[in-house]
């Protein structure tokens, strides 16, 4: 059992930068991979990107691509989000999920995925 917990969320101008957190609990989390989605209103939630369980590979949608960057600590059973360069089309509810055996081609579903936080909402001004 994962639990996971997002942070650090806010309100931020167009060109800043923010760096949302997800802190997780369970001592298996270091054999998790675990990805970012978000979620703007009325819209459906959308694949941001994703780390595998060492931190030797990740995935990133194509909207985001050079801006963003996800990262892990196990030591500190902490996934991050890194967003630079931000606009106001990334404002939305970002969450953190967690799931084993990500590939690729399974990075972007959010069936993929076995845990997920609450969210944090990211607000980008124009």
């Amino acid at each position: 059992q994962v639990q996971l917990v997002e942070s650090g969320g806010g309100w931020v101008q167009a060109g800043g930068s923010l760096r949302l957190s997800c802190a997780a609990s369970g001592r298996t989390f270091s054999t998790y991979d675990m990805g970012w989605f978000r979620q703007a209103p009325g819209k459906e939630r959308e694949f941001v990107a994703s780390i595998t369980w060492s931190g030797g590979s990740t995935y990133y949608a194509d909207s985001v691509k050079g801006r963003f960057t996800i990262s892990r600590d196990n030591a500190k059973i902490t996934v991050y989000l890194q967003m630079n360069s931000l606009k106001p089309e990334d404002t939305a509810v970002y969450y953190c999920a967690a799931a084993l055996g990500v590939r690729s081609w399974s990075a972007p579903r959010t069936s993929t995925y076995d845990y997920w936080g609450q969210g944090t909402q990211a607000n980008v001004s124009s």
